[in-house]
């Protein structure tokens, strides 16, 4: 009967503190949805949410938070919550919480006071004594209750501030102002990330797997707000953009010529994606050009440094020996990744521009930015290369086949999905260059034509045998053009601002980078289904 009495009281435990816990991780996943919808300018500091004020809703949430994280603590205490404590909390923890502490404590004294020195000795003061009063009680005290005093500290503030729409921050080392709206979505934040350390840390039981669950959801944090930073860049890109780029589109206003019939279709058309940007018979002034340009830069490019990349690290990770020349050429590589863009700009200005075009051209630009994109194909195909298990290769050996075939056939077809990602990643990086195509590419901002370098190429009897004054010649690229057009100042047509067509631009540009994107990761899964055999 004792046993049974005994479990029951300890499973009524757990379910309190599961309840406790869930609500403390709820209330602080809200209040930091609603802090970054703040910060994105989604809501007003100052407005309200279904009747009620978001500062309000911030530090409630922030004080339902702190309070839930103390109960908790105290319940598990005093022995009302089944948890497993340690005997001390860690000093990084002690250390965090203190210097929070401190923090508060020097901003509530220069507000009391209203300036001076006196903020120093109480946020020494109480930096201490939160690093102490979180390190020396018991995990489950010390890793929550001087947490919740923070927490609940701060969303009372948040809350009588009235969303910070009335005051400013204006610090001495500084010449920017920070306005009080700004400043109390980002104290939610910190208060929410501090409410899921410590309310995951208590949902574990605390012990080791508090302390996981802890990490586990401070990173989870981090990554949300990655994401979160993300959303409101691209936001941000799109809804300045968006205008300009729609500028006389239209679902049915183009026609689309049937092949083997005389007949048309109507057709979508967007003249800023399709129309030329100079020239006397445009209304409309789009990027065409310059988004060929780009496109081209970045197919050459890939024709240049992707097979001379594969086969570096073939030969680096098959046939050389592990010694001095492989690590001579690992330290090399990565000086060059890590190179500014601008350096290779200036390689290509005074080594290839004199002894290939005589000025800036597509050329010269195609094979600058595929030296800036070996040093990460390289890196990454090895890599890839290592991680292929020896197994592949004793079983392809057994078989009797050569080496050659044994690498061309099974080791790097397992490789190219790791491969592809590294070109992913670079693709995404020279795709938005501009310094080296400033010194080596660019020619005329707004060009009234396309380079044809499909229709350029033409025979000769000598050496070269193949010549291509497209590719020798000067062209315009979306980075390149959004450069000029910022510096410039002026565009030189009536239908957009300077700032819209750059704008645009931008957004055009964003949507070349992530469509190269998606077709890199198209590759990669295709690679990667067929090694699997799906």
């Amino acid at each position: 009967m004792g046993t049974a009495t005994k479990t029951q009281l300890a499973t009524g435990e757990s379910v309190v503190g599961a309840v406790t816990s869930r609500t403390v991780l709820g209330v602080t996943a809200a209040t930091v949805v609603l802090a970054v919808a703040c910060l994105m300018q989604w809501v007003a500091p100052g407005g309200a949410v279904v009747g009620i004020p978001v500062a309000t809703l911030l530090g409630g949430g922030l004080a339902v938070a702190g309070c839930g994280i103390a109960v908790l603590g105290a319940g598990s205490r005093l022995g009302y919550i089944e948890t497993t404590p340690s005997r001390a909390t860690s000093l990084a923890a002690g250390c965090v919480v203190g210097m929070l502490w401190a923090v508060s404590g020097g901003v509530a004294t220069t507000v009391a006071v209203g300036g001076g020195d006196a903020w120093l000795p109480v946020a020494v003061v109480g930096g201490v004594a939160g690093a102490l009063a979180t390190v020396l009680p018991r995990e489950d005290a010390g890793a929550t209750l001087p947490a919740a005093v923070v927490i609940v500290g701060w969303g009372g503030a948040i809350a009588a501030s009235g969303g910070g729409g009335g005051w400013t921050w204006a610090p001495a080392w500084s010449s920017a102002v920070f306005p009080g709206t700004e400043i109390v979505p980002v104290v939610a934040v910190g208060g929410a990330l501090l409410a899921a350390w410590s309310g995951a840390s208590a949902h574990a039981g605390f012990g080791a797997e508090g302390r996981q669950a802890g990490a586990y959801a401070l990173v989870g944090a981090v990554v949300v707000g990655t994401l979160s930073v993300l959303v409101l860049l691209v936001g941000f890109v799109v809804s300045k953009g968006i205008t300009p780029v729609l500028t006389g589109a239209s679902l049915t206003g183009g026609t689309l010529g049937l092949p083997f019939v005389d007949a048309a279709v109507p057709w979508p058309t967007l003249p800023f994606v399709t129309n030329q940007t100079g020239g006397l018979y445009v209304t409309i002034p789009g990027v065409f050009p310059a988004l060929v340009g780009t496109l081209w830069l970045v197919f050459g490019a890939i024709v240049a440094a992707v097979p001379l990349g594969i086969g570096a690290a073939v030969f680096l990770t098959e046939y050389a020996e592990r010694g001095r020349f492989t690590q001579l050429v690992e330290v090399a590589t990565n000086g060059l990744w890590s190179t500014p863009s601008i350096v290779f700009g200036l390689f290509g200005l005074a080594f290839l521009v004199p002894r290939l075009s005589g000025g800036n051209s597509i050329l010269v630009g195609q094979l600058v930015l595929g030296c800036m994109l070996l040093p990460l194909v390289l890196l990454t195909c090895r890599e890839a290369l290592l991680a292929v298990p020896d197994a592949h290769r004793d079983a392809s050996a057994a078989l009797g086949v050569t080496k050659w075939q044994t690498i061309r056939s099974v080791v790097v077809p397992a490789a190219m999905p790791g491969t592809i990602t590294g070109v992913i990643l670079g693709v995404g990086r020279i795709a938005g260059e501009t310094a080296p195509l400033l010194l080596v590419f660019g020619g005329a901002p707004y060009p009234s034509n396309t380079p044809d370098v499909l229709g350029s190429f033409s025979l000769m009897a000598q050496p070269p045998f193949v010549t291509n004054d497209a590719l020798l010649a000067p062209a315009s690229a979306l980075p390149y053009q959004l450069y000029t057009t910022i510096t410039a100042g002026v565009f030189p047509k009536d239908e957009f601002t300077t700032a819209a067509f750059g704008w645009g631009t931008a957004l055009v540009l964003l949507a070349v980078v992530i469509g190269l994107y998606a077709v890199g990761i198209a590759s990669r899964r295709y690679f990667r289904r067929k090694l699997h055999h799906e």
